[in-house]
């Protein structure tokens, strides 16, 4: 391990260096792993492996788009192909990739499947940490495992690709071989982590809750849509209010945050823009901060896994999120937007 200033806490972290694929693929040279789910990190994960030279199955249920879609990616029904219960069968390594309501749902037919001395895998904390509403309690004689990407699947794959990595999270909930943090380690190097950081369940899915709801999903698009809608009240164009509000940040400035972090992006504008931001920023984060505090009581006492189940378990609810996500997509804000898109050198060149 790496042992790295973060700010002035020391955390050590795990990089290739530390733990060269050569090491992981000894590791699990003898072990098949089955990613059950072919939905947002299932195909992510299971290339990224197979391209690590590890044994992959996929379990998906026959017929959906996922399994048409894990076809097409080069897997074979009744060799690498299989249902959900007959891939963790088969496997040492069950990576249970589905979503969290349909973990649950699954559950009942997926853990008589698990054998001892398996590794049951998750990317997120939420049906062990709130297992008294999943169910999901695994059996004593298996390894229970995480590593969480910090990223959207398709980012996973697009980073491996280029070479960059997504950074993950990892923990260990159950250590029943003894083995568990090498099977953990290796896993996350072979799905090609930028690094991995120590966590635990708890600690994962209480901040990848909090972070989804509030500045990477929830809070990013209503900050969004407050400040576009300010700007046209006030009598500025659909293209100017969304130039400013959204185009100037993902097209130029947040890469220079990703570049060398926010006091570099500030030094790389003008004097007047620095001058406003320092000034501001204290007025949000004070604005801001009993929101975050009411979000991670609510993701802390499981009110956040409680709304999810219900809703993701309804019978029509894709019928409702398509709906909603319609709504967005019409709104003036991000049709104002995909023109804005349409205008950007390398579409108009299509």
């Amino acid at each position: 391990m790496a042992r790295i200033d973060f700010g002035g806490v020391q955390e050590d972290v795990v990089t290739s260096e530390e733990f060269p694929l050569d090491k992981a693929r000894e590791i699990l040279s003898n072990e098949t792993v089955a990613v059950l789910g072919y939905g947002v990190q299932g195909p992510a994960q299971a290339l990224n492996l197979i391209d690590n030279e590890i044994s992959v199955i996929i379990g998906q249920r026959e017929g959906g788009k996922s399994w048409e879609k894990a076809i097409q990616d080069g897997f074979v029904p009744g060799e690498t192909l299989f249902s959900l219960e007959e891939a963790a069968d088969r496997a040492t390594v069950v990576q249970y990739l589905i979503s969290d309501a349909g973990q649950m749902a699954a559950w009942p037919r997926i853990k008589p499947c698990l054998k001892e001395g398996d590794a049951l895998y998750f990317s997120h904390g939420f049906s062990i940490v709130y297992g008294d509403q999943t169910g999901v309690v695994p059996p004593d004689n298996v390894d229970v495992i995480l590593v969480a990407p910090k990223g959207s699947g398709r980012n996973v794959r697009l980073n491996f690709l280029d070479g960059s990595g997504i950074n993950a999270s990892y923990a260990v909930f159950q250590d029943f071989t003894g083995r568990a943090k090498d099977r953990t380690l290796a896993l996350g190097i072979a799905i090609g982590s930028g690094y991995l950081f120590p966590t635990t369940f708890e600690k994962e899915v209480h901040s990848d809750l909090t972070g989804e709801r509030g500045v990477l999903m929830g809070c990013l698009e209503g900050v969004f849509e407050a400040q576009y809608n300010v700007l046209r009240e006030h009598g500025h164009s659909p293209s100017e209010a969304f130039n400013e509000t959204v185009e100037e940040l993902t097209q130029s400035l947040i890469r220079l945050v990703a570049e060398q972090g926010m006091d570099w992006m500030y030094a790389n504008c003008s004097t007047t823009a620095q001058r406003g931001a320092l000034d501001w920023r204290h007025r949000f984060r004070d604005a801001v901060t009993p929101v975050f505090e009411e979000l991670y009581e609510s993701v802390v006492s499981g009110e956040e896994a409680k709304i999810v189940l219900e809703a993701n378990s309804a019978p029509d609810y894709s019928e409702k999120l398509r709906k909603e996500l319609d709504e967005m997509k019409d709104s003036e804000m991000w049709r104002a937007g995909a023109a804005v898109r349409a205008l950007r050198p390398e579409n108009r060149e299509k």
